[in-house]
């Protein structure tokens, strides 16, 4: 293809990047407008050009020592003269004489219009993405720019342009001439759409900078192009690898730990103590060379001997003796997760791992680590977290983190997080979060899909496998290193915009998946997507707060509007029905809903069916959030309102069945009576199918990622 050609002969000259006339010529080779030129050696020659073109004119140096033409004097506009343009040139030699300089770029003037920049950049791990915004200081200085990863489709490109600050400007906003917004989709299109110039040549372009795109009532014209160079082509990375059936992992019929000990404690014995407390049911084989039992099992020398093959193996040993030991499975092993350090995490495990990895194909098997704690799966009753239940639930994890993969057990466990499985990845040397994620997404006992990722190596499959789910399943992804800056020694304003968090945001855009930035915020968003039941027909916006303490209330309307959820006054029918009730003096009802405790233990304690029963048959409201400070409840009156309060939201819901999502806020004050209190109705509402939070802020997140994703499947 041209495109191959123009980069070809750029490199076959020793250069890193395109010069100008022949970035515009790879841009019109991909049918994106640029403006008529002619290049020039010098003055009388650029003087000819301009009896060729129709004035006015620019003037461009075109020099190997110069990405920024403008801060060098190299740049001159509005030329209406052949003598105005060989001054331009004159003025520009005199200022540029110690550089090199390959010609002059002489065009014509594109129409007045808006400036607007369009960049491309290849991100490590994930391919080629797209970046749009205004020009001039919006970009410079405000960093007003949309990305989204290639390849982009129509609707990508019109949410990118409605996604900028200064979007209103391309409209007309303020008295201004409306441009042609069709002309900058369609070049985004070009540039970054299946077939578009960033993907064909991904394995040659580093950075691309249209900077400005003109754009016009008429269409969009790019009247500057860098293009800079990748060092060298990568080579294809090939087909991806073959599912992997991971139904022997999460129920192993047999088991074999190695690293356990006859005579003191290991890892491998707490594990095989672990197996024995969960009432795991299949075969234990510890694995040791002398030993002939261990922990009262018959121990086997190696992994090839055990009588039944092995599903999964647990190993804790020194690091190099791993290789060995799964060479010898000669194929009667399925899954070794390794838990020794002193791998790829270090510089001199580098070619160990690399070892490991190749030991495991010898052996017939899949590595699991290393680096790591090991799995938890309830269905085969095996678990590396002390204390974890054996509840069956419908929510699959990795993390790339044993020790949070621990957190996540406990703390999700105690906030009511059902667990499908977690496994801990660690360097993720053989199968890593690709392999996890395609097995969640085709699993029908795995509802909702969490991830702790710290490193994804083939990022642009990563993304293939998402967007082509289509958030068919919630993914939750928790990403450590997301704030990175831009890159240090990009050339390009794209470049330098295009930091890691660009990516992970433009991935949920593209793809449903939640982003969020706490492990609080992850187990709650895990929580609420087990517990309640997505509506794209209807995405969450109309909430009602319901609970006392009118502060409280207060400043979450403002947290909860900052989430784009609306907390607006009801209706109407509902006020009226509220007014009926003769609710007690210092109780408000136009939403927020504030009910003193008091009011809340009248008709002992059973007011509050009535105040939900008359939201609910008003129609209008998507998700209602009944909060509680606790403390105020301590010693007062013989109701507890809590008693009641979690029978009557589930009659009223079964009354309007699918209307709006309920969620419990249960605040304290930290006092130790108060907290035992608060843990007992977190269980009691997490039984009875509703799911608890610790602050209106909690469930506002929550809320608002539950309405994100409804709207990307009614869209999408």
């Amino acid at each position: 293809m041209a495109g191959n050609r123009i980069i070809a002969a750029a490199r076959a000259a020793g250069r890193a990047a395109l010069d100008e006339a022949a970035g515009k010529q790879l841009l019109a080779q991909y049918g994106v407008s640029v403006p008529r030129s002619q290049i020039a050696a010098g003055p009388d020659d650029a003087a000819r050009a301009f009896a060729a073109l129709t004035s006015p004119v620019a003037v461009k140096i075109m020099s190997p020592d110069l990405l920024h033409k403008s801060d060098a004097g190299g740049v001159a506009i509005g030329l209406q003269s052949a003598d105005a343009v060989r001054d331009a040139i004159d003025a520009m030699l005199a200022a540029n004489a110690a550089r090199k300089i390959d010609g002059f770029l002489v065009e014509e003037m594109a129409p007045a219009g808006r400036e607007v920049v369009i960049g491309g950049v290849h991100a490590p791990q994930f391919g080629p993405m797209i970046m749009v915004g205004l020009g001039g200081g919006f970009v410079e200085l405000l960093g007003d720019v949309a990305f989204r990863l290639c390849p982009i489709d129509e609707a990508d490109a019109w949410a990118m342009l409605r996604e900028l600050r200064g979007a209103p400007l391309l409209s007309g906003a303020r008295g201004g001439q409306p441009v042609s917004q069709d002309a900058i989709v369609d070049a985004l299109l070009r540039i970054g759409g299946a077939g578009g110039l960033l993907l064909d040549l991904a394995g040659d372009v580093a950075e691309l900078d249209i900077n400005p795109v003109i754009v016009s009532p008429g269409g969009a014209v790019a009247v500057d192009a860098r293009v800079i160079l990748r060092a060298q082509s990568p080579t294809d990375a090939g087909p991806a690898p073959a599912p992997v059936d991971f139904e022997p992992l999460f129920a192993p019929r047999a088991v074999a730990v190695v690293g356990a000990s006859a005579d003191r404690v290991t890892p491998g014995n707490t594990f095989i103590a672990r197996l024995r407390e969960t009432g795991y049911s299949g075969a234990i084989y510890p694995i040791h060379p002398k030993a002939a039992r261990i922990e009262g099992l018959i121990a086997y020398t190696s992994l090839g001997d055990t009588p039944l093959p092995i599903d999964y193996a647990y190993i804790a040993v020194a690091a190099a003796r791993v290789p060995a030991i799964l060479r010898a499975a000669r194929g009667r092993l399925r899954f070794a997760q390794v838990i020794s350090a002193g791998f790829g995490e270090v510089a001199a495990g580098i070619d160990l791992q690399r070892d490991l990895v190749a030991a495991a194909r010898d052996g017939g098997c899949r590595v699991i680590g290393p680096n790591c704690l090991g799995l938890y799966s309830p269905r085969g009753r095996v678990t590396f977290a002390k204390g974890a239940s054996m509840k069956e639930g419908r929510v699959g994890v990795m993390s790339q983190s044993g020790g949070l993969g621990t957190d996540i057990v406990r703390r999700g466990q105690l906030r009511g997080v059902r667990f499908h499985s977690l496994v801990t990845l660690g360097n993720s040397a053989d199968i890593g979060p690709n392999d996890l994620l395609g097995h969640y997404l085709g699993d029908p006992g795995c509802d909702v899909i969490g991830m702790y990722l710290e490193d994804v190596k083939d990022g642009g499959r990563f993304a293939r496998i998402l967007r082509a789910a289509k958030a068919r399943k919630p993914v939750v992804i928790l990403k450590g290193g997301r704030t990175g800056a831009g890159q240090a020694a990009a050339a390009s304003h794209t470049g330098s915009l295009a930091g890691d968090d660009r990516v992970w945001v433009a991935l949920e855009k593209q793809s449903g998946c939640v982003l969020v930035d706490t492990l609080d915020d992850f187990i709650d968003a895990l929580l609420a997507f087990q517990m309640l039941k997505l509506k794209p027909a209807s995405p969450v916006r109309r909430v009602v707060l319901f609970g006392n303490g009118g502060g409280t209330s207060v400043l979450a309307t403002d947290y909860f509007a900052k989430m784009g959820l609306n907390i607006e006054p009801l209706g109407a029918d509902a006020l009226a029905a509220l007014e009926a009730l003769g609710l007690p003096p210092g109780t408000s009802i136009v939403n927020p809903i504030d009910t003193p405790a008091g009011t809340l233990q009248t008709q002992n304690g059973r007011i509050a069916e009535k105040i939900l029963d008359a939201i609910y048959a008003a129609g209008d409201v998507d998700a209602v959030v009944m909060h509680l400070n606790l403390a105020a409840f301590a010693g007062r009156g013989d109701v507890d309102p809590l008693d009641n309060l979690i029978q009557a939201a589930l009659r009223v819901q079964s009354r309007y069945p699918g209307q709006a999502h309920f969620l419990l806020v249960l605040r304290s004050d930290g006092g130790e009576e108060i907290d035992a209190a608060k843990r007992a109705y977190r269980a009691r509402a997490l039984d009875a199918g509703i799911p608890v939070y610790d602050e209106l802020s909690n469930a506002a997140r929550v809320l608002a990622a539950l309405g994100r994703m409804g709207a990307f499947r009614r869209d999408g």
